[in-house]
């Protein structure tokens, strides 16, 4: 398998050796993490399907236990930017595996972290970094420091954002906010408003933060209207309040720039990164500007933020990799090109949603149609508060040829 292949299905789906797999992990793993078809009847609200069990994945391709090929239009979740396993990021890896598995977070760094946390400075224009292991891990390290540089508790959210499901950004977060916030609403803080996405406040003088996706991705690949983060931007420099951008689905060329704000011609004071920027590895780091983070004061020893894998050598390795392959192959500029591309080729189908290879394609019934289309060997996703979109977002490496045989796809089942 190169990655460059289109699907092959060899088996009903899902195949007898995955569903084997799930039966297995059915016996161990928490009923609400993975949706598995009910085998017995006291399975209440289970899924009506098994998924199929990932053996193994390059470039654009992911080969299931049955031996089925599938064309990944989810990038595992926009994690697989420069596409699965590539060879100089798990080379990276490997190198750095085999000699520093672990340094000690906040305590003893090792030198790919600093070399990275310079590097993303180059990239954004932030000159200070604080390192994680998740996009849930940055926006909680970017509340913090908008909170002790302004000395304001206050947050102003977007309706429909996801900022993650951990209970640090678990206020901000607004997307099916009924299901993920409210069986913990008594234990969550008070501290975060949400407006319509695209709309302004009057005054933010009372917010420390406000926080916002540029393409707001789970919620519906949406888009705001010109000019609002440019205004959104005015308006926080204006009453004191920080502009934190969640970046963590639309970094590193995801949108056709390397990040999506860069299209905006804003500057954000916090931002919050993480999904593809190390080609599978669990990394995420907020990045902000010297005003910000100095409020944090210097260390005196034991560091009020931090965790044990903070900085890992492997991820900040292959971080590097990854960043050094969006560069040196224009995959920002490819994912522009290959954009807009797709959306002259399915404007027939219907109204398409974000920018670059960040898209989707307004439909009636979006999960239907991804288990559709899983039959033919494209993973796909729905997005939406009412699942009212087909996310679109492939590596940025994936190929014209595959990009052209899933809206042929797409056309037939449309």
């Amino acid at each position: 398998m190169t990655g460059t292949e289109g699907p092959l299905i060899r088996t009903a789906l899902a195949g007898p050796i995955s569903r084997g797999w799930v039966d297995r992990l059915a016996q161990r793993e928490c009923p609400a993490i993975t949706a598995r078809r009910a085998r017995r009847a006291s399975s209440i609200g289970a899924s009506d399907v098994d998924p199929v069990v990932w053996k193994s994945a390059r470039g654009a391709c992911v080969e299931d236990e049955d031996g089925n090929r599938f064309v990944d239009f989810t990038s595992g979740f926009g994690v697989a930017s420069v596409g699965h396993a590539h060879p100089k990021v798990v080379s990276a890896g490997q190198e750095q595996l085999a000699r520093l598995p672990h340094a000690m977070g906040d305590a003893f760094p090792d030198a790919q972290r600093i070399r990275l946390l310079e590097r993303l400075a180059e990239w954004t224009g932030l000159e200070h970094g604080i390192l994680g292991s998740s996009g849930s891990d940055a926006v909680e390290a970017a509340l913090k420091t908008a909170c002790i540089a302004t000395g304001r508790d206050q947050v102003l959210a977007f309706e429909g954002a996801y900022h993650g499901l951990s209970y640090g950004v678990l206020s901000a977060s607004h997307y099916k906010h009924q299901m993920f916030r409210a069986p913990f609403k008594g234990q969550l803080g008070q501290h975060v408003s949400h407006l319509p996405y695209g709309e302004l406040p009057d005054s933010l003088e009372d917010y420390g933060a406000v926080i916002v996706e540029p393409i707001q991705g789970r919620g519906g690949m949406r888009c705001p209207p010109a000019g609002w983060l440019k205004e959104l931007e005015t308006l926080c420099r204006r009453d004191g309040a920080l502009l934190v951008l969640d970046e963590i689905y639309t970094g590193f060329g995801r949108t056709g720039t390397r990040f999506a704000y860069q299209e905006s011609g804003i500057q954000p004071d916090l931002l919050c990164v993480g999904k593809g920027m190390a080609g599978g590895f669990p990394i995420s780091a907020c990045l902000g500007s010297k005003s910000a983070m100095e409020a944090w004061g210097a260390s005196r020893g034991e560091a009020i933020h931090t965790q044990t894998f903070l900085g890992n050598p492997v991820g900040c390795a292959m971080a590097l990799a990854c960043m050094e392959v969006i560069e040196r192959e224009d995959l920002a500029d490819k994912s522009l090109v290959d954009g807009n591309w797709l959306q002259k080729r399915l404007a027939p189908l219907g109204p398409l949603r974000g920018r670059g290879l960040m898209r989707g394609l307004e439909v009636t019934n979006s999960l239907k149609l991804s288990r559709e289309l899983l039959q033919r060997g494209y993973i796909t996703l729905p997005a939406g508060l009412e699942a009212e979109v087909l996310a679109i977002v492939p590596p940025l490496t994936v190929t014209r040829e595959q990009l052209e045989a899933f809206c042929d796809c797409l056309e037939s089942l449309l």
